[in-house]
């Protein structure tokens, strides 16, 4: 049987100890040298961190307190969240970038493989980024907020929530529309600043118009000027005037200004003033239109 020679084991030996000698060293100035600028990158990144954090929360802070929505308060929150996450992913990529030379890697191969892999995923979420994009300038612009009657994408409803990549909306039967932000190109808010409710008042034809008018506008000051819904209405219930005729009666238009998404309860209201109105003044409804039938045999004709 061959025996491995014994004067090969001093050689194998020395390897050894010179490999534990280089290693030793290497770890060493390591420690000595590269050790602390990794963990002063590590402190001054989680500073950063907790400063980005501080100042973020500090300004949602201030302008939950001046502005008077709660609504809007919730997107100043949103967008400060959005911005503390694009802070961090920043600050974490460029504590990477300075960490990974001291570990001995190269830049080089790295970037070219990232930029690659960016490409690809980026050809493949395009409209997972389309909508964070859409999503981010919504709230920045301030385009809707939550509780706006809105149009949007072919569907309307009050926003329930909204995020970076979607809307949610309920319409007026109930139902939730989920909307990519994407997919928002117009955007139609019925309560921005104001709303303005639309009533026609239809009477009989023969009631004399000054005094139809004047009993609308009588209507319209008291309810105007009632403590329960004055500071629902901003302005003077206006009434221009006949809005239309039609077989036997005459159509009153009247608009009623008030402050964003309280226009129902001001037109219900109006409604039921209205109708009390017309009874305590005798004042004729509006009556079915009729048909004529003409005979052309006997040449009479019977309604």
């Amino acid at each position: 049987m061959n025996r491995i020679p014994t004067d090969l084991t001093v050689p194998v030996a020395t390897d050894l100890t010179g490999l534990l000698r280089e290693w030793r060293e290497d770890t060493m100035q390591f420690l000595r040298h590269d050790a602390p600028k990794i963990v002063l990158v590590v402190v001054v990144s989680f500073l950063l961190i907790r400063l980005l954090r501080a100042i973020t929360g500090r300004v949602a802070a201030l302008q939950a307190k001046r502005l008077p929505s709660g609504m809007r308060t919730q997107q100043v929150r949103t967008l400060a969240s959005v911005i503390t996450s694009v802070g961090i992913f920043v600050i974490f990529l460029g504590a990477l970038l300075q960490t990974l030379p001291l570990l001995g890697f190269e830049l080089g191969p790295l970037l070219a493989s990232a930029g690659v892999a960016g490409l690809a995923i980026g050809f493949g979420a395009q409209t997972l980024v389309k909508d964070v994009l859409n999503g981010f300038f919504i709230l920045l612009e301030n385009q809707y907020d939550i509780g706006d009657k809105i149009r949007v994408a072919g569907v309307q409803g009050t926003v329930e929530e909204m995020s970076l990549r979607r809307t949610v909306l309920r319409d007026d039967d109930g139902t939730v529309h989920t909307i990519p932000n994407s997919e928002i190109k117009i955007v139609s808010n019925a309560t921005r600043d104001w709303s303005q409710a639309t009533l026609r008042v239809t009477v009989a034809y023969s009631e004399p118009s000054d005094r139809i008018v004047s009993l609308l506008e009588q209507v319209g000051d008291d309810l105007r000027h009632d403590p329960e819904f004055a500071s629902d209405i901003v302005g003077d219930v206006q009434v221009p005037g006949i809005d239309r005729i039609g077989p036997g009666e005459a159509e009153y238009l009247m608009l009623v200004k008030t402050r964003p998404n309280k226009q129902y309860g001001v037109t219900r209201e109006l409604r039921r003033r209205i109708k009390e109105c017309f009874a305590r003044n005798n004042v004729q409804a509006a009556g079915p239109g009729r048909v004529y039938i003409m005979d052309q045999g006997a040449g009479t004709q019977s309604p």
